[in-house]
Formats: C-alpha cells, sequence, structure tokens
C-alpha cells in the first residue's frame, strides 16, 4: 500500500519492487532494483527513507526517521533500522535493531537479534553481534556480499510471476 503524508508521495522506481502488502508512507525514495517485501513499514513521516538501489527490506522489517539503506544492503525479516545508515552491502540480520544516529559500515554484519544502540559506528566488514552490539571478527565473505544480488534476481520474479488468487 502506498500513501501520501503531509503532501509527500512516496517515489518509487519503475524497476523496483514494492510488495502489494507493504505499507509505503510519505516521504520515501525506493531506488531502481530495490525491493520491499510483504508486511513491511516504511513511514516517512519524521524524516526521509531511502532505499537504495538494489537494496531490499525483508518480511516484517519496519524503517523510521531518516532511515538510509545505501546500494545493495540487506535489511532482514522483523528488523528495525530507526533514524540510521546501514552502509552499501551491509547485512542488518533476521530481528535485529539498529537505533538513532547509528552508521553500519560497508559490508558489515549485524548478527540476528543484535541491538546497534544509538550514535554507534559499525566498522566496515566486521560482524557484531550481541545487546548491545560488539564487534566480533572482520569479515570477508563473499556469499554475504551476493545476498543483495539474489534479491535483485528474485524481486523481478516476483513482479513476473506473482499472481492474487483472492
Amino acid at each position: 500500500m502506498l500513501r501520501s503524508f503531509d503532501g509527500m508521495k512516496p517515489q518509487i522506481a519503475d524497476s523496483a519492487y514494492v510488495d502489494e502488502a507493504a505499507v509505503v508512507i510519505g516521504n520515501v525514495v525506493v531506488e531502481a532494483d530495490a525491493s520491499v517485501w510483504p508486511n513491511t513499514t516504511l513511514r516517512g513521516d519524521h524524516g526521509k527513507i531511502v532505499v537504495g538501489e538494489g537494496a531490499n527490506v525483508q518480511d516484517n522489517a519496519v524503517l523510521h526517521e531518516d532511515a538510509e539503506l545505501e546500494p545493495y544492503s540487506t535489511v532482514g525479516h522483523s528488523a528495525i533500522v530507526h533514524d540510521a545508515t546501514v552502509g552499501e552491502r551491509a547485512l542488518v540480520g533476521m530481528n535485529a535493531v539498529v537505533l538513532d544516529g547509528s552508521h553500519v559500515g560497508d559490508g558489515a554484519v549485524v548478527a540476528a537479534g543484535s541491538v546497534v544502540t544509538e550514535d554507534t559506528e559499525i566498522p566496515p566488514s566486521t560482524l557484531v553481534a550481541g545487546a548491545p552490539a560488539e564487534p566480533k571478527t572482520e569479515i570477508d565473505d563473499p556469499r554475504l556480499e551476493r545476498t543483495a544480488d539474489r534479491y535483485v534476481e528474485l524481486s523481478k520474479k516476483y513482479a513476473e510471476t506473482s499472481v492474487r488468487l483472492d
């Protein structure tokens, strides 16, 4: 569902995929080849939300305030990004939370269930875990780097073949 708020309308690139069960409100930009999956909420009522080129926001995730996903980043199922930035090809794991003023560096991974507290800077290519999230190890895993690429392809398949049955 796409809705305007206070005169602001979501801007969705032609090649982006926004599932009809997602809620996208107000000052939201979804760039080329990005995807927004079922039951996701992007609520751009107190700041701009940007889902960068090829980025994906998976089922039940929430983005609010000034949230930015840089190109080819991933926000996993039921994760929350609130007034924070997720770097290029970074991954926020399932049920993780990234709070106000934080920045997840390029290629970094926030482990499932972790909490990145306010104003935290996650270094590039670093795995963080826990509550609060702390650095565990440096990472260099080409499979992780391809996560967003797989979602770009999957979103194209959904756009071409998914048919509502009710």
